[in-house]
């Protein structure tokens, strides 16, 4: 049978008293009201346990000097003392802070890392769509369709609307100016090729990382939270080629659609506002960009879809992979997925910048 705690207690009056009791986390409440009176000086000390929260609490009163400090501990105590009197003193002014020093190799590490379990996930994918060319019948094609229905087909109206809206932006905007210089036919390259080549994909794979890729961490999350990739490993299947796998593909099969319908729908938006504000017909818009618009330019916003589809399927479902915890561990992931999918595709779009500036496409 174990022995009765017994409560706290401050013996004596004003600044000298007597100590004795349980100095526990199971009186702590208590505790802190013994010690909020502040510092004074223990003519005798009997206590009979003690643990970190109550050696901090009787710090308040004994003062952090050893010094100071009353006989009747035991040795294990003044150890205990001392342990938490080292890690409880503050940094003397005096001294240099490395607070701002010691967060930036925080975020450094924790950037590396991060960086590691990116290239770690993408290496499994690879291997997998390896093992899926000597094996075509791992496909899953039911998981395949399900997924391009829905980030594919649903997705269609959303991101149709918002393209159509960004082209009529750009050209209302951009044909305030040209107007003013009589340049109205200009309009038709504003509008195509900053459509064709960057905006249009852009647009496309934001949209898509704030709407699949979070959908795939969440599900991937959820799933770790209830143990069912633990279950599909138990019964010999591999989680990826279950998970990972049909939305990677399907992702990459409907993202140039996508970036197509975009590319329409933003150029058509541009071309009922240069009708209504530029007097510019819709026969005369299709004349000049038939004219003027060379093809590479959509070549060059088509070929950016299938790589920031892997970039979405990549962090979306690495995050949902690397999922522990409980619900907030859930909505921490999901929150990660998007901002970092949208962080890569604007870098990753940047590449493309330079690297087709370069080619002089």
């Amino acid at each position: 049978m174990s022995e009765r705690l017994q409560a706290p207690r401050i013996f004596g009056s004003g600044d000298s008293v007597q100590i004795s009791g349980d100095w526990t986390t199971a009186f702590l409440k208590q505790q802190q009201v013994l010690a909020s009176g502040g510092r004074r000086v223990v003519q005798l000390v009997d206590i009979g346990r003690l643990d970190t929260n109550g050696a901090l609490l009787l710090l308040q009163i004994i003062g952090s000097d050893p010094q100071d400090w009353p006989e009747g501990l035991t040795t294990e105590q003044y150890g205990l003392l001392d342990l938490v009197r080292s890690r409880a003193v503050a940094v003397p002014e005096s001294q240099p802070r490395l607070g701002a020093v010691a967060e930036l190799g925080r975020q450094v590490f924790n950037l590396t890392r991060h960086a590691k379990e990116l290239l770690d996930f993408a290496g499994q994918l690879s291997v997998l769509l390896v093992s899926l060319v000597r094996h075509p019948r791992q496909l899953k094609i039911k998981m395949l369709l399900d997924v391009l229905q829905r980030d594919g087909l649903h997705a269609v109206p959303i991101i149709a609307l918002l393209a159509f809206l960004l082209g009529a932006v750009i050209a209302f905007q951009g044909g305030l100016q040209l107007a003013t210089y009589g340049a109205n036919i200009f309009v038709v390259e504003l509008i195509s090729l900053i459509m064709l080549r960057e905006l249009a994909p852009l647009i496309c794979a934001i949209i898509v990382a704030g709407r699949s890729g979070s959908a795939y961490a969440a599900q991937l999350a959820t799933m770790q939270m209830n143990q069912e990739v633990l279950a599909l490993k138990s019964l010999g299947q591999d989680p990826f080629a279950w998970l990972v796998l049909p939305k990677l593909l399907g992702l990459m099969l409907v993202m140039p659609l996508l970036t197509i319908l975009s590319m329409l729908t933003g150029i058509g938006g541009g071309m009922l506002v240069a009708s209504i504000q530029l007097d510019l017909s819709p026969v005369e818009f299709v004349q000049r960009f038939g004219a003027v618009v060379d093809p590479i330019h959509f070549w060059v916003g088509l070929i950016k879809a299938p790589v920031f589809a892997l970039l979405i399927v990549n962090v979306g479902c690495m995050q949902g992979m690397l999922a522990k915890g409980g619900a907030e561990a859930v909505g921490h992931r999901t929150t990660r997925s998007v901002v970092q999918s949208i962080f890569l595709v604007i870098i990753v779009d940047a590449l493309f910048s330079i690297l087709f500036a370069q080619l002089g496409w």
